[in-house]
């Protein structure tokens, strides 16, 4: 199989000898060891049920599709699923383009035999009405490049695939019981398909002049073959585990991608209104109890009106009969506030001087 979806390219002699030597050196062209797995890479698209899959030099993708379908006769209260492969031409010189050839329908069973006999998909989980309405999901494989290890690239692809499609959701009423209305995602969140388990491909290359499978041919000993069933194992935790954390992250932007983003603006705006509304518990403010803390608050206007007495030191001693007068009644007042209080300015200081002399004027004139 790997030989037939392998690059077409007659290799020289020198380099088949090259590969040999490399081999018996516990070392392969690209560098790694004999039992080290290639380089895994998966990524989703922006839609439910896509995914590409790079495995060293190896590029698949993969689409998942679903539609409501008559289920088969054997079998009224199952969905049903199928694979198709795609070679593109561009993904090595052997393929061509047009009708799927011989090598791409065998890639499709190999990667449909692994999904189905193992029962990783839960088909009674795909049945709407029994005997009526079940759900057909239709696997895409687009082999993109060809760098080998082409069957575990696709098994991947399809695992990824269907671990992140989903189906609308069906709801069965009316009168009769049989009236089917499919709710679109806007209205109901759409369905995961329910996966017991991830079946993950494992191939080993066998170097010899004869094919394993073909009858008469080189035989493989039972240790080799026990060696590869543990190193199989281990692998394919390791590949689960991956593909769990990829799509355990896609859910998660996913999710993100369907919160609800509120403005600004509106929220600021909400807080304030919050905070300018009076709770019924709240108590108010006693403003008598704010006018009698107010008397601390008069001795600073008291040294104002002390110093705006001291700026005419001439006049200070015509206007102390007057601040005596005046000083008792600034101590007895407590509202700095109040309009009784009246506050002495330069001209009070000035009218005794004028009084004067209009008096020496007017003694002028009698004499």
């Amino acid at each position: 199989m790997e030989q037939r979806l392998a690059n077409t390219l007659i290799m020289t002699v020198n380099e088949k000898k090259f590969i040999e030597n490399a081999l018996v050196s516990d070392i392969r062209v690209d560098g790694r060891r004999p039992f080290d797995y290639r380089n895994l890479t998966i990524r989703f698209g922006s839609e439910d049920g896509s995914s590409e899959v790079q495995l060293g030099k190896t590029q698949v993708l993969a689409f998942v599709t679903g539609q409501l379908v008559q289920p088969y006769r054997d079998r009224p209260n199952e969905g049903s699923f199928a694979i198709y492969t795609e070679f593109s031409p561009m993904a090595d010189p052997s393929f061509e383009p047009g009708r799927p050839g011989d090598s791409a329908i065998e890639l499709g069973r190999i990667v449909d035999r692994g999904l189905r006999e193992s029962r990783a998909v839960d088909t009674e989980s795909l049945c709407v009405i029994a005997g009526k309405v079940v759900w057909s999901i239709r696997i895409d494989l687009h082999i993109i490049d060809n760098g080998g290890n082409l069957v575990d690239a696709a098994n991947i692809a399809a695992l990824a695939a269907l671990s992140t499609f989903r189906r609308p959701e069906c709801t069965v009423g009316g009168e009769d019981g049989q009236e089917l209305t499919i709710h679109p995602p806007d209205v109901r969140e759409p369905l995961p398909l329910i996966l017991h388990h991830f079946p993950v491909a494992v191939t080993f290359g066998f170097i010899g002049k004869e094919n394993i499978v073909k009858a008469g041919g080189d035989g493989v000993l039972q240790s080799v073959i026990m060696q590869c069933l543990r190193i199989a194992s281990v692998k394919a935790g390791d590949i689960t585990s991956k593909i769990k954390n990829a799509v355990e992250s896609y859910n998660t932007q996913r999710s993100l991608r369907k919160i609800k983003r509120h403005n600004p603006s509106s929220a600021v705006s909400n807080v304030a209104k919050h905070h300018t509304v009076r709770e019924p518990n709240s108590q108010s403010v006693d403003t008598n109890a704010l006018r009698a803390s107010q008397p601390s608050c008069a001795t600073p206007v008291d040294k104002l009106n002390e110093e705006s007495t001291q700026v005419n030191p001439e006049t200070k001693s015509t206007q102390q009969s007057s601040d005596m007068n005046s000083s008792a009644s600034t101590h007895e007042v407590t509202d700095i506030g109040s309009p009784e209080k009246q506050s002495n300015t330069l001209k009070d200081a000035v009218k005794p001087k004028h009084k004067r002399r209009k008096k020496s004027t007017s003694n002028v004139n009698a004499n």
